[in-house]
């Protein structure tokens, strides 16, 4: 694929930071309709109203990510009402920090969880028959995390919730091309900190800057083009998974949480005003 023209796309938590920046690529490369899914009514309609162009359908919809029911609802709609994407840029998401035993339960562990892990695989599963049944290229981006490839302190939870993203997504990669479906392709983005506000107050490890959200979007927006099997921003991602998989745990401990700093990163977490929703992307 060299672009969306003409397809139908999908961004979930499309109402600000990086989902309204997926949202914006799709119009600027001509997609047929760009479909919007958020939590937040104000933002969304906002948005929407931002992206609306001559020649481009913008359908917004009220979704609430973290409730199958409404995933399901939501799908339907869409399938009858506009079409079946061709394009699906799984990307909502919350993060929570603290402590493992100071999280609650419900608001925070299951939130989590349902939000960030389930839905994109509750959603994918919506859309995959129509993909598989059309004739042309289709693709499913899926917003994982760096936290996905090595663990951190006060981020257990959200950490847990992204290496189930990542390994979910790469399997469903796997299976795709085993079953002979390879025009459906799948691409896992594994970025570290991004400058969206969702993780205001969190310092970049040792050469590790906080990347601005345009240059995560550009990068990524042309690894599911190509259909290329990861993407982790930035470098030090890499280096840091290997070296995980190389060094003996205590030694790792050492070099990621002394040296450059990854277990001490989320010590002045804030993270965004009101993150305790869904919305967030």
């Amino acid at each position: 694929m060299k672009s969306v023209a003409g397809m139908i796309v999908l961004v979930t938590g499309a109402a600000m930071g990086m989902g309204r920046l997926y949202g914006q690529r799709a119009v600027l490369e001509g997609a047929k309709a760009v479909v919007l899914w958020d939590i937040d009514a104000d933002a969304l309609a906002a948005t929407a109203a931002e992206l609306a162009t001559p020649g481009v359908r913008i359908a917004p919809y009220l979704v609430d990510i973290s409730a199958l029911k409404s995933i399901s609802d939501a799908a339907g709609r869409v399938r009858a009402e506009v079409g079946n994407p061709e394009v699906l840029i799984n990307n909502a998401g919350i993060v929570r920090s603290g402590y493992f035993w100071d999280h609650d339960s419900e608001r925070d562990t299951e939130l989590t969880m349902r939000v960030n892990a389930i839905a994109p695989m509750q959603i994918a599963a919506e859309f995959l028959p129509g993909m598989i049944k059309g004739a042309g290229p289709s693709r499913i981006l899926n917003v994982a995390s760096a936290a996905g490839t090595v663990s951190n302190p006060k981020m257990s939870v959200y950490a847990a919730s992204k290496w189930a993203v990542i390994g979910w997504s790469d399997s469903l990669r796997l299976e795709l091309v085993r079953a002979g479906h390879g025009h459906v392709g799948v691409t896992t983005l594994a970025p570290s900190y991004i400058s969206t506000g969702m993780f205001d107050g969190a310092r970049g490890p040792l050469l590790t800057p906080i990347m601005a959200p345009e240059y995560v979007v550009d990068r990524a927006w042309a690894a599911m083009l190509a259909a290329r099997p990861f993407l982790l921003l930035p470098w030090t991602v890499s280096l840091g998974r290997a070296l995980n998989g190389l060094l003996p745990q205590r030694a790792f401990d050492f070099v990621a949480g002394r040296l450059f700093g990854v277990y001490r990163s989320m010590d002045d977490f804030t993270g965004r005003v009101a993150q305790q929703s869904p919305k967030k992307s």
